[in-house]
């Protein structure tokens, strides 16, 4: 790749941006207010990602003087040079399979699964005015709002940025926060069913649970 040739590409940023957003809008099924929020940090993340991905490389710019002087000879202005981890802890090869970009890559593809399929078991328990515990939800209480975190994650180990690395924790907390607003309502909604549930499904990291204990409490 020729010199400078990586960045610029501002419709790459517009066609990958879209791509994510569209998949994820796909797989989430926005209908409430909240859901839209969620989708909404998400896509920011997502935008500022591909923005310094193809199209102007703060990170890099920023850090341009240290990088120059702890790694003379590379071309940070080319797109493997990029993938900074890579570079970084100067790993050999191709950027694109060293084994973070393949845990990168394992993560993305992970989060829209558990993404996808939590978000269909609340859609069920949303129509019929019941309790989503089934599924990823018999394991933790917020499997959509971790997807979300996953993803994002994922993409961190593959092409990190000063902006995205500020943004991801503060969007940790805000997907925190509205799964405690969710717990709030659930419980006027189901009451003890809900404060149940609660005491026997942890919220964002799942137990290591054998499938009868998973879905013995699942039903309580």
């Amino acid at each position: 790749m020729e010199h400078g040739s990586a960045y610029g590409l501002w419709s790459l940023v517009i066609i990958n941006s879209a791509i994510f957003i569209i998949f994820a809008f796909s797989f989430a099924k926005p209908q409430t207010s909240r859901d839209w929020r969620s989708l909404g940090v998400f896509s920011a993340f997502i935008v500022a990602l591909f923005t310094e991905m193809y199209g102007f490389p703060l990170t890099i710019y920023l850090l341009s003087g240290w990088l120059a002087t702890n790694y003379p000879g590379i071309d940070f202005l080319s797109h493997d040079s990029g993938h900074l981890w890579h570079t970084l802890f100067r790993m050999k090869g191709n950027a694109h399979f060293d084994f973070l970009h393949i845990l990168s890559n394992i993560a993305i593809f992970g989060g829209f699964w558990l993404l996808a399929s939590a978000w269909n078991v609340l859609y069920k328990a949303q129509q019929s005015g019941t309790l989503a515990t089934s599924g990823a939800y018999s394991y933790l209480r917020h499997p959509q709002y971790l997807a979300f975190i996953i993803i994002m994650l994922g993409f961190l180990l593959q092409w990190p940025t000063l902006p995205t690395l500020i943004m991801f924790p503060v969007l940790v907390y805000f997907y925190v926060r509205l799964a405690k607003r969710e717990e709030r309502e659930a419980l006027v909604m189901f009451e003890e069913e809900y404060n149940n549930y609660m005491r026997n499904i942890p919220g964002f990291i799942p137990r290591i649970l054998s499938k009868q204990t998973s879905a013995s409490r699942s039903s309580r």
